[in-house]
């Protein structure tokens, strides 16, 4: 973590070879992600997508798609993360010739890069430099670090461009259960949901989808439906913060103003009344 002396009020954040074990969970953020997977035996949900990580593998996201980590407790789990507020990139997209290097991130929103060779000890250096120039603590190696991130997005942006990208990712037979699970999930979470839906739906006993979603997810499918739920809430009020909390409430498939109140505030931290009018408040400020 930089000193905030040096962050640039918090524009990136930085934090290389995590390995302390987590707790599953999902959730979404304003600002942008690249994950880098060094080891371990990990699950990776991002909004409909399921991705059984392989060392090597790099995962950019837009933030506000709901995503998380399941990962093997039996195994160390190292990763490298780098949030940062896209803000941040303007002087670097206003150079002469320079190319849009949040492009990946605003049009393809979440992505997995698989490396190998060459390209993966090229990131790995990267990375590695990045941490170095972090722990010296003082203002040339804070830029230093800035600038190697940069050209770390600058890799991430070609191998976006590469057509092998494009090519459709294989997945098990779990994987695709799962993911049709979500997939279910994402039409209909504002309406009521009961698992006899699901098992009408993908001709699977409501009890086997349920323990495969926990296995490959590490969470029950009511939490995620919940989860989801509550992030779009989040959304809806950073979109319109002028809307009443009782209208986002039955928008977003609840029944109950309580109900939905105490889970906002268990994944979000605050009330929904407050979240509101910390955004409406900040919007002021920006004026």
């Amino acid at each position: 973590m930089l000193p905030i002396a040096f962050d640039q009020k918090g524009m990136i954040d930085f934090d290389y070879w995590v390995e302390n074990p987590i707790v599953p969970m999902f959730h979404s953020h304003s600002f942008y992600e690249v994950y880098y997977f060094h080891q371990g035996r990990c699950n990776y949900l991002i909004g409909d997508k399921i991705y059984m990580l392989s060392p090597g593998d790099l995962i950019l996201m837009y933030g506000m798609t709901l995503h998380g980590a399941n990962a093997d407790p039996t195994v160390p789990y190292i990763r490298t993360i780098v949030h940062f507020d896209p803000t941040f990139l303007r002087p670097f997209l206003e150079l002469p010739y320079a190319v849009n290097l949040l492009q990946p991130f605003q049009e393809l929103r979440n992505r997995r890069i698989s490396l190998n060779g060459k390209e993966k000890e090229e990131v790995e250096r990267l990375l590695a430099n990045m941490n170095e120039q972090q722990l010296r603590q003082n203002r040339t190696g804070v830029y230093r670090m800035q600038l190697a991130f940069v050209d770390l997005l600058y890799i991430i942006y070609e191998q976006c461009l590469n057509p092998l990208q494009h090519k459709t990712e294989s997945a098990s037979e779990k994987e695709r259960i799962v993911q049709q699970i979500i997939s279910f999930i994402e039409d209909n979470y504002a309406a009521e949901i009961h698992l006899e839906q699901m098992e009408d739906h993908l001709h699977f006993s409501k009890s086997y989808l349920s323990k495969l979603f926990k296995e490959i997810t590490g969470f029950t499918i009511f939490d995620y439906i919940y989860r989801r739920r509550i992030n779009q809430a989040r959304n809806l009020f950073m979109t319109n913060p002028r809307r009443s909390v009782t209208e986002i409430c039955v928008e977003t498939g609840f029944k109950h103003l309580a109900h939905f109140s105490r889970l906002f505030k268990l994944h979000a931290g605050i009330t929904p009344e407050v979240y509101k009018r910390q955004i409406r408040d900040s919007l002021l400020n920006r004026r």
